[in-house]
């Protein structure tokens, strides 16, 4: 498994044991992170400002035997690197060039050093009197430096290094607290990993607001942020460091160090290049267009093929965590409420119908409802709650759906689709007693040709309950239950049904309609159509004719909102499904995912309104501009090939 070849990138960051001013002790902890790092395929490790010396040294930065040894340790290092660790280390120092004094990151690899950036934002506050000591980068008067026998290229402007997994750059410390931080010029200038050499030191609540700071610029740039900070071996004389070490991708954080740790500490993560690559492209406005100029830098970067990824997967995407539950699921609730609110008040129809199965995606649809109608001070009897019986509905979701139905206070009608549908074969001369699609579909168009009609009888509004897996997968009757005049559920998951109704219940519900709830939650899902078995259980399951949702929302949602193709998506379902579905199982229902979604895209060029609620969303109007003919072959090829090896 060589990471290049599924979009990722190993990086760490570190606060390494230190002692102020002693040069020898910090090279030697600096190296010994380095082997280390090495031992565990990182690719770039980055230490913290101007972590050759330490950052604390004080007038001492203005003893040239300091600024010599400082120069001395840097070349220590990369004569170090020639023959041991293959990977990028950015270190720390104070450079004299001419008669000003830098504080600077060195890039030191294999081949050497390769580049030095200048801090840009010098700090002269009451914690921090930086310009005591140091120049800003504006006020190079070079292009180059000479360091031993090399002749290293430094730039004012910023400096993009480029190697052939990604492309890096650099800012220092107070550079990323300013209002216009270098990072955000360099990430525009194609910069896709942000390393920050810090020494920020501790106050009460400072941390928290450091975190959120390097996550938010992570995200504007759509960038991966690596932050170093100067840890307790730092002088306590004023200031204490903690050595808070930290990698975000995009706003989300990866990795984060422990504080206040006597020993050096080395975290690490996989950036993953190909969802920010996605992301840069689909953001339009961003552009390079007069970011500015940059100096570049080409690296030379190995391959690494590691055992395990530093970096999981969420098998469930489209599910919050537990800390963000209330949080997020109460979100989803009100944005399909309010939609609906909205639908109503615009159209002035004070009455609903809803067809109700017994099923999770009705009983959601028609939760979301009663809430919009609340909302609205609108009796929920003019809810009409319609049950329609057919060939295969059981006692256990026809008695779920009725009681539901009382204890929720919305008015209950049952229509029997039996006599009709089979009036219905017979008119188009087909046998009753061959199930096929024809059996099927003829039952979902009856269920919202009554809908429908009784909606224009009650001056009411159709309410929709297909979810967005069964319109990702088709597994919906064109023009059946396809169709409504508001489809609440529309850009909800399979996944996210269930726990959000689990959610509604848990914390909205009383008995009986809780004990209800949680009895469809248990139900399997069933479009009905193909009669009861022996013992009048559910014989139709869909999970077995088109495999487990949460497979299939897994895809979908690597696939619309990474751009994520056959192969990666096979990788990455591998590391979150690891020990639940075997790799064939995983392919299998891989290629079902793709054949059926590029089939059934004229569905969903044809989706009735309904409320884009998180990321990822399947509307023609919106997130998803598919043609209905577009050709599955590419996809499947590479997932072919990708088996194959």
């Amino acid at each position: 498994m060589e990471l290049k070849d599924y979009g990722f990138i190993r990086v760490a960051a570190t606060s390494p044991a230190l002692k102020v001013a002693d040069c020898d002790y910090n090279i030697g902890e600096i190296k010994s992170i380095l082997e280390h790092a090495s031992r565990e395929s990182v690719q770039i490790v980055c230490f913290p400002e101007l972590s050759l010396t330490g950052y604390s040294c004080g007038d001492l930065f203005l003893q040239e035997a300091l600024q010599r040894k400082a120069i001395d340790a840097l070349k220590e290092l990369a004569i170090f690197m020639q023959v041991k660790p293959a990977l990028i280390a950015i270190v720390g120092l104070p450079l004299r060039i001419k008669n000003s004094l830098f504080n600077v990151a060195a890039v030191v690899s294999s081949e050497g050093i390769m580049g030095i950036v200048p801090k840009t934002n010098i700090p002269n506050d009451r914690e921090y009197y930086e310009k005591r000591w140091f120049a800003s980068a504006v006020d190079i008067p070079v292009s180059s430096v000479k360091i031993g026998d090399e002749t290293v290229p430094i730039a004012p402007e910023g400096m993009i290094f480029n190697t052939s997994f990604a492309t890096f750059a650099i800012e220092i410390c107070e550079d990323v607290w300013t209002p216009n931080p270098p990072s955000s010029t360099l990430a525009l200038q194609g910069a896709e990993i942000l390393f920050n050499l810090s020494a920020s030191n501790e106050l009460v609540g400072k941390h928290q607001y450091r975190k959120s700071l390097v996550l938010q610029q992570s995200a504007r740039c759509n960038a991966a942020y690596v932050y170093a900070s100067a840890g307790v071996g730092e002088s306590s004389t004023d200031l204490v460091f903690s050595g808070a070490c930290l990698i975000a991708e995009n706003g989300s954080l990866l990795a984060e160090s422990k504080r206040f740790s006597l020993e050096s500490e080395l975290i690490i993560a996989d950036i993953d290049l190909n969802a920010l690559r996605h992301d840069r492209i689909k953001n339009t406005n961003y552009l390079t267009k007069d970011a500015g100029i940059v100096t570049e830098v080409d690296c030379f970067l190995p391959s690494i093929a590691p055992d395990k990824l530093y970096r999981s997967f969420n098998p469930h995407p489209f599910i919050p965590t537990e800390e963000r539950a209330n949080e997020y699921l109460s979100e989803v609730f009100h944005i399909q409420s309010y939609g609906l609110v909205k639908r109503l008040q615009h159209t002035g129809v004070t009455t609903a119908v809803i067809g109700i199965s017994g099923g999770l995606d009705s009983t959601l649809a028609l939760l979301v409802t009663i809430n919009a109608f609340d909302i609205l001070g609108l009796p929920r009897e003019n809810i009409f709650g319609i049950t329609m019986p057919g060939f295969g509905t059981t006692n256990r979701t026809r008695n779920n759906a009725v009681e539901l139905m009382k204890s929720v206070g919305v008015t209950i009608k049952e229509i029997p689709i039996t006599e009709a549908v089979t009036q219905h074969l017979k008119d188009i001369e087909h046998d009753i007693n061959q199930h096929d699609i024809t059996y099927e579909n003829s039952q979902a168009r009856e269920r919202t040709q009554i809908l429908m009609d009784y909606a224009n009888k009650t001056g009411g509004l159709v309410v929709g309950t297909g979810n967005m897996s069964e319109l990702a997968l088709g597994w919906a009757t064109y023009n059946g239950d396809h169709m409504s005049m508001y489809a609440v559920n529309a850009s909800i998951p399979k996944t996210l049904v269930a726990r959000l109704v689990k959610w509604i219940a848990d914390n909205q519900m009383d008995e009986p309609a809780l004990s209800i709830l949680h009895d469809v939650l248990d139900t399997p899902f069933s479009p009905e159509l193909l009669p009861a078995d022996k013992e009048g259980n559910i014989a139709q399951k869909t999970e077995h004719f088109i495999g487990p949702y949460e497979l299939h929302d897994f895809y979908l949602h690597r696939m619309l909102r990474y751009g994520d193709g056959p192969k990666r998506i096979l990788f990455l379902a591998g590391q979150a499904f690891q020990g639940k579905y075997t790799p064939d199982e995983i392919e299998k229902w891989l290629r079902v995912f793709y054949k059926r979604f590029f089939s059934q895209q004229f569905k969903r060029s044809c989706l009735p309104d309904g409320p884009k609620v998180g990321s990822v969303n399947l509307s023609p109007r919106g997130d998803w501009r598919m043609p209905s003919d577009a050709s599955v072959a590419l996809w499947l090829k590479e997932l072919d090939e990708s088996c194959s090896n």
